[in-house]
Parts: C-alpha cells; structure tokens; sequence
C-alpha cells in the first residue's frame, strides 16, 4: 500500500512530505512548509484532489499516457 510520509527538512524548521509508492519508491515530494500542520494539509489536500486531477503535458512532445 501507498503511503504518505512527514519529514522535517534538513533545515530544522521546514517540513514535507514524500509519497511513497507500495514497492518502496519515492514516487513524489511536496514543497517545503513552514510547518507540520501546513504539510498534514498538504497530505490532505492531495489525496483530496489526485484522483480527479487532469494531466498538463506541456513538453510538447507527442506521446500516449
């Protein structure tokens, strides 16, 4: 099972958070928040609106997905 992980940044006073897919792999990092409260809303907001988020390909390369 996926699942969300909270870190605090090198920094010592920044958070995020890395998704971390079934086999292990970071498979996506958050931005930085200032702090753990904005970064669990962060989770939230995500698992809130992935599942109906459009994909934005500007690369212009042509390809299927």
């Amino acid at each position: 099972m996926a699942r969300f992980v909270i870190k605090k940044a090198s920094n010592g006073w920044q958070y995020y958070f890395n998704l971390i897919a079934p086999n292990g792999q970071v498979i996506a990092t958050s931005e930085m928040y200032n702090s753990k409260m904005a970064a669990q809303q962060g989770v939230q907001s995500v698992k809130l609106y992935a599942p109906t988020a459009l994909v934005d390909d500007v690369t212009g390369s042509v390809g299927r997905f």
